[in-house]
Parts: C-alpha cells; sequence; structure tokens
C-alpha cells in the first residue's frame, strides 16, 4: 500500500508557528507531489499539534515528545509555537509520561521523541535534567512499543561536552544502557565509526538537505547500508538545493532522496523506493 506516496519524510515540523498562515496550501501541495510527512513534537502543545494533523490528513503521521532543548529554560526559537502565537521562549517543561501515553493512544502516532541531548543550546550544567527526561522517554516507548526519535547536537566549537565525551558517545551509551525499541538518530552528523555502532544496537540514521550542499556527510551517505537510512528535511529548517534561502517544506526532501542516489551512485528510482521503504517498515505506516 505504501506505493501510493512517492515520498516521506521521516522528520518534518508542520507542527510549529512557521506554518501557521498558509499550513494548508503546504498540505495540498504535498498532496499533488506524493509526498506524505511524520510531523515530530518538541513538547506537549506541538506534540499535540502533530496528532491533530495526522487526524485530519492522511498523509501525516506524529512522533510525540519533549525535545531535549525544551526542558530547560533560555532557548528562543520564532519558528516555535509560543504563548499567544508569538516567538517561542523555553520556560522549561518536565516530561509527563502520562500526557504522553494518552496522546499515544490516538491513531497514527508511530514513535517517541525527538529525544536525546542538545549542548548546542543547553548549559552544562543541564545535563541531569535532559538524560531524565531522554531516560523517560526511552520507558515510555519501552512501555509502548515504539520507536524512538533521537535528537543529537553537539558543543559550540571550542566548547567541550558536560561529559566530556562527543553527542554521540552520550546518546549511544544511554540507548545502550536503556532502549529496548528501534530508534532513528535524526539529523545525523557524526562519523561513519560512529553510525556503525547505532546500526548494530539496532538504529537507523536520517540525513537533510544538508547533503545536497555541504560534502561532510558523503562518507556516511556513501558506507552506509541503503536500508539502515532515511530522508527527511527537519522543516522548516535547512532547505536543500535548489531551494536555499527558502522556508524549507516537507515535498522538498524529493532532493534528499535525489542526492542519497547521487553519492551512493545507484539508480535513482530504486533508491526512492528503498527509502520510501524503510520508513514504512520502521515507523509501521498504513498508508491510504
Amino acid at each position: 500500500m505504501w506505493q501510493t506516496y512517492k515520498y516521506i519524510d521521516t522528520h518534518a515540523h508542520l507542527n510549529l508557528s512557521a506554518f501557521n498562515d498558509d499550513r494548508n496550501v503546504v498540505l495540498d501541495t504535498m498532496a499533488e507531489r506524493g509526498v506524505a510527512a511524520i510531523n515530530v513534537g518538541t513538547k506537549e502543545s506541538t506534540s499535540k499539534l502533530a496528532v491533530e494533523l495526522a487526524a485530519e490528513h492522511e498523509h501525516c503521521y506524529a512522533i510525540i515528545g519533549l525535545h531535549p532543548i525544551q526542558t530547560t529554560a533560555g532557548h528562543h526559537d520564532e519558528d516555535e509555537i509560543g504563548e499567544g502565537g508569538q516567538a517561542f521562549s523555553s520556560k522549561g517543561e518536565v516530561f509527563d509520561a502520562a500526557f504522553y501515553r494518552e496522546l499515544a493512544a490516538q491513531p497514527k502516532v508511530v514513535g517517541i521523541g525527538e529525544c536525546g541531548f542538545d549542548y548546542w543550546h543547553n548549559a552544562p550544567d543541564t545535563y541531569a535534567v535532559q538524560e531524565a527526561a531522554f531516560v523517560a522517554q526511552i520507558e515510555l516507548a519501552n512501555e509502548l512499543g515504539l520507536p524512538l526519535m533521537i535528537h543529537t547536537r553537539g558543543p559550540k566549537s571550542g566548547e567541550e561536552s558536560p561529559t566530556g565525551r562527543s553527542v554521540y558517545a552520550d546518546v549511544y551509551e544511554t540507548l545502550k544502557q536503556y532502549a529496548k525499541v528501534p530508534f532513528n538518530v535524526h539529523f545525523y552528523a557524526g562519523t561513519y565509526e560512529e553510525a556503525t555502532k547505532f546500526f548494530e544496537l539496532g538504529g537507523t540514521i536520517s540525513f537533510t538537505g544538508v547533503i545536497t550542499f555541504a560534502k561532510d556527510y558523503e562518507e556516511v551517505v556513501r558506507k552506509a547500508p541503503l536500508e539502515k537510512i532515511h530522508a527527511e528535511t527537519d522543516c522548516p529548517y535547512v532547505a536543500p538545493v535548489p531551494h536555499r534561502g527558502k522556508r524549507c517544506e516537507p515535498w522538498m526532501v524529493e532532493e534528499v532522496y535525489k542526492k542519497i542516489a547521487e553519492i551512493k551512485g545507484g539508480d535513482e528510482e530504486k533508491v526512492r523506493m528503498q527509502l520510501l521503504g524503510n520508513a514504512c517498515n520502521f515507523y509501521s505506516l498504513e498508508v491510504v
């Protein structure tokens, strides 16, 4: 049944305020181009909206959870939903397992997250809070039998992580200790060696439009088994070539599919079908 769609954006944020003015227009464009999307929650309100979009649109699915930057106060993002529709500023949200457990009972919720560690936005002294939210979401995913959507972002240049290890090492150790379900490390920017450890643990990795304009990730894309990777946009961020400078939208994932095929030197149609199948199989999507 999944052949109904040509592409699936495995990590989108149509549930953020960047799409408040024309969300339905974007959704219509996706339908016209044969593109489905998994909208990923970042906190309670955006997780709830992701579920609502999935209920209202057959080409949308939802992943629900608490982003690590939402666990502490101070982060500011104009693209995210804030009070009264204003730019978002985090006040620090505690992961409420009961809230997300109830939300997960809704149709078309296909995962938990995005959860993990963010050392770029969050101060080193927030590590314990981030870890607690991460572990709580892993435990809920284990309980519900749903895959995890993993966020990883290392510290700014010249700064050290709170553990002295890479963010990928910290995420790996946490998953190894607690996770009993598959997981996807989204917006992957680590090494191939780090990726192989995630593969051995039962995980997958995904790539955004960054691979269309930066060569840093080509070795990992080329070496990673095709069945272990996904394509995403992380919209409204990082629009791919030839859409650089514009707000990223889920239908632009087509360019990520094409670039993966180009880097791997594979037949574009075969790569498209494999990536489509990867998404449907990993997230148990019932595409209609």
